[in-house]
């Protein structure tokens, strides 16, 4: 394999695997051939190329020289090896849909996914406004709020202020300020609203 060839598989979780895996990233992201990099950990390259395809393992000693070389924290070398993180695929039309208030005057969210426990401090939602839709009273909530104009135009109001979005515009401001669609400019309106909550007991 070339030397600026990036690897195609992913840690399988073992230490030696993992270690191997982020060694080579790091060395090729800062443009470190193996013989510089035995240079500057004192390190023979026969070791290091052990080391980066998982035929060995390293000493304390030997992975504190690595990370000073590399100019990275030790911790840097284990990346990977904690348990999965959680994601979640949403496929186009497949949010589900909730009630929020609106909801029963022609107001569609569509929640594109969220996370659980602790990590459920993103909400993101696509709001669909059609003919049918009524301009309702404003929103309050914690945390900061985006939103990403996909189709129509409408004012939009946060506090005092009036905004009117048209495809492509984007706002962001603080979700305990009132606001909401002011005024229903050009129908259908669809946009994407995104939820950023601060942490989450």
């Amino acid at each position: 394999m070339p030397e600026g060839t990036p690897r195609e598989e992913t840690p399988s979780g073992h230490l030696e695997d993992v270690i191997a895996m982020r060694v080579r990233e790091l060395r090729l992201a800062k443009g470190i051939s193996l013989a510089e990099l035995a240079r500057l950990t004192g390190m023979s390259k026969a070791m290091l190329s052990k080391i980066e395809n998982a035929q060995t393992s390293c000493s304390l000693s030997s992975l504190a020289r690595l990370a000073e070389a590399l100019a990275v924290p030790v911790t840097a070398l284990f990346r990977g090896l904690d348990a999965e993180r959680e994601a979640v695929h949403t496929p186009a039309g497949h949010g589900a849909q909730i009630a929020r208030r609106g909801s029963n005057v022609g107001h569609l969210y569509q929640l594109l996914g969220a996370l659980r426990g602790e990590h459920k401090r993103l909400e993101p939602l696509l709001v669909t406004l059609t003919e049918a839709s009524e301009v309702f009273p404003l929103f309050q909530h914690p945390g900061t709020e985006f939103l990403y104009m996909l189709d129509g135009v409408m004012v939009y109001g946060h506090g005092q202020a009036r905004y009117e979005m048209h495809p492509g515009d984007s706002l962001v401001f603080d979700g305990e300020g009132p606001h909401g669609p002011a005024e229903l400019v050009e129908l259908p309106i669809r946009f994407l609203a995104v939820t950023a909550y601060g942490h989450v007991a």
